[in-house]
């Protein structure tokens, strides 16, 4: 698969600083029924040690292989999700930080166009990543 878009997601649940990452996965494949975790990476505040929390970029599917985030755009895109609920509050500072980095070498990477980045609610009736998760700023960074 050569991604020609990267598609960016919150997981509309509270970030619990507990790993929420393999919970999306066992969802994925226990519920949904995949092969795994829909998302090729993830951005989660980890706790450990519990006095330094810190965000860090999880990995999922390997980017070669199509995901299960966009109905239409699997076989064509990158999923990234931010653990975290951004119809309620805006993205915290270093999580933002941290995903464009990751976005920005993965348009590096795979030569995608700022304009190919995009938010789950470009391709779906959903608020995906949030209705405080600005995409217009969040491309204007990169």
């Amino acid at each position: 698969m050569e991604p020609e878009y990267l598609i960016i997601h919150h997981s509309l649940t509270e970030d619990s600083g507990t790993v929420s990452w393999q919970a999306i996965r066992r969802y994925h494949v226990d519920e949904c029924a995949w092969d795994d975790i829909g998302y090729h990476f993830g951005i989660e505040l980890i706790q450990s040690p519990p006095e330094e929390p810190r965000y860090e970029i999880l990995i999922g599917r390997m980017p070669n292989l199509p995901g299960a985030h966009t109905k239409g755009m699997n076989n064509k895109s990158i999923g990234i999700c931010c653990v975290g609920n951004f119809d309620v509050l805006a993205p915290p500072p270093d999580q933002w930080f941290l995903c464009k980095n990751l976005v920005g070498w993965l348009m590096d990477v795979y030569g995608i166009p700022r304009e190919n980045v995009r938010g789950h609610r470009d391709f779906a009736a959903k608020t995906c990543p949030g209705r405080l998760f600005d995409m217009v700023r969040f491309r204007a960074e990169l």
